[in-house]
């Protein structure tokens, strides 16, 4: 997937953090919801502007985000 197609940041808006393009609605507060047991369907049923598409887009952001980040976890 893309996620260029669906996510920007603009200093304008949400003070440059990465939202779902056409919306206030951040990245964060997407992954954040699904970390904590929302689903999908709960998520676009809250957002009722928002598609599935957008919503995997987030979730595809995030992994190359953290693609190539040093682990903050040491082995036990």
């Amino acid at each position: 997937m893309n996620w260029k197609e669906y996510i920007s940041v603009n200093p304008k808006i949400m003070y440059g953090k990465p939202v779902i393009t056409g919306t206030r609605v951040p990245v964060d507060l997407v992954t954040e919801k699904l970390a904590a047991g929302e689903s999908f369907e709960g998520l676009l049923s809250a957002y009722p502007h928002l598609k599935l598409v957008q919503l995997l887009a987030c979730l595809s952001y995030a992994t190359d985000l953290i693609r190539n980040e040093e682990s903050i976890l040491t082995a036990a």
